[in-house]
């Protein structure tokens, strides 16, 4: 049996693969109100697909509880934030879970850390928790580091096609874990050793950050001297070896805008270029509200009532808005004492921020200037409604004239 500490965006998913596969899963939460849910069959994540792998895995017997199960295997997918003051991460819900398995586990078991974790995380935080409970690591514990690499918005198909990573210290016990993700997973599976686990997964969000820095930047260059930017990148991604990718409002959810930070906190003298990336992107909210001032001033509007946000997740087509630049646009709206702009987000249910809308033509009715902040398919299907507004596409998804980008 497989105990899943953790029933969020990652946790949950992962344990209903493995349990639609076959495996006697049992997920574990402390939110009491999330494992009620759970068990009255209703799911807390919208995710195309997910209803009905959760069907699926009910009728393969999966169980949810509060409680941490005995058994030999754990997968631990709980949340790893960063320190603000020192951009290291913050272990304490990963050191949580490890304590509360170490208190009902048998001997011998494999942990399996799926939390995306700083290099050396498992070395400073997780193994001395284990020794200083007269554990032997090796033999009463296996540890192992499979980092999660799924993406809000098309969890199901990444989890059965994305490629694996697999860290282990024992060559065996990675060989084993192996086993057990090929249960669902098709795509190939490396095994290495922790370290090497560890930094690979922070890397590879590193890499797309960077790379997401330098088409906001250019789009910041562009706009000092009146240029098209969607039309530069067009063409020099022409060039066989050129792929630049698009601008943005901001980068949000919990890879990409939190990952590179551990690199920072813990090199701060060698992360020069991950540094000046992550500020370019942090950036971005505030450009988007000098864009906003800029129409304001324009078009003579003064009340900052007038202006709409449209989305809040961080993402199109999903209800996560973890890291939302939206949410980080209020917030500097917030500092400037910019009170009452509006909000709306098909993918919402409940109201999360003040001057929130629930339902689309009344958000629209209330409002001059529409900042479209996330590329829902809502809102492309819905040009019609927004043709008469003034229009910001921070997302470069609107074709008629008289539009404002980025």
């Amino acid at each position: 049996m497989i105990n899943v500490i953790g029933l969020g965006y990652i946790g949950l998913p992962t344990a209903l693969m493995f349990a639609k596969s076959g495996i006697e899963v049992i997920g574990s939460d402390y939110n009491e109100d999330l494992v009620e849910l759970l068990f009255q069959g209703k799911l807390t994540i919208e995710e195309e697909g997910l209803e009905e792998l959760f069907k699926n895995a009910v009728e393969n017997g999966v169980k949810f509880t509060t409680e941490y199960q005995k058994t030999d295997t754990y997968i631990i997918a709980v949340p790893t934030p960063y320190i603000n003051s020192s951009k290291k991460i913050d272990p304490k819900y990963v050191i949580s879970a490890v304590n509360s398995v170490l208190d009902v586990c048998e001997k011998g078991v494999i942990l399996i850390i799926e939390s995306t974790i700083s290099p050396g995380s498992i070395d400073r935080y997780v193994r001395p928790e284990i020794v200083k409970r007269g554990f032997v690591l090796g033999k009463d514990v296996h540890l192992v580091h499979a980092p999660e690499r799924i993406i809000p918005g098309n969890m199901i198909y990444e989890l059965e096609h994305n490629s694996r990573t697999i860290g282990s210290d024992e060559p065996e016990i990675g060989e084993k874990v192996k086993e057990l993700y090929a249960n669902f997973c098709k795509a190939e599976i490396v095994v290495t050793d922790i370290r090497s686990a560890e930094m690979s997964k922070v890397v590879e969000n590193t890499y797309r950050d960077i790379n997401i820095a330098f088409a906001n930047e250019l789009a910041k260059i562009c706009r000092t001297d009146n240029l098209d930017v969607y039309e530069i990148i067009r063409i020099a991604n022409k060039h066989p070896r050129v792929n630049i990718l698009q601008p943005g409002p901001g980068v949000g959810g919990h890879c990409i805008s939190v990952d590179p930070w551990f690199l920072v906190g813990d090199y701060p003298d060698l992360t020069n270029l991950i540094l000046t990336a992550r500020k370019i992107n942090d950036s971005m909210p505030t450009h988007v509200l000098g864009r906003i001032r800029d129409i304001m001033r324009k078009h003579n509007i003064k009340d900052i009532s007038k202006i709409g946000l449209y989305g809040l997740a961080y993402k199109e087509n999903v209800d996560d808005t973890r890291e939302s630049p939206t949410l980080q646009l209020l917030k500097r709206m917030d500092e400037h004492l910019a009170f009452g702009v509006k909000v709306y987000d098909p993918f919402i249910k409940t109201r999360i921020v003040e001057h929130q809308f629930m339902n689309f033509e009344d958000f629209l009715n209330e409002i001059e200037i529409l900042v479209i902040m996330t590329a829902h398919e809502h809102i492309k299907n819905n040009m019609d409604l927004i043709k008469e507004k003034i229009v910001l596409d921070t997302k470069n998804i609107c074709t008629f004239d008289g539009t404002y980008k980025l």
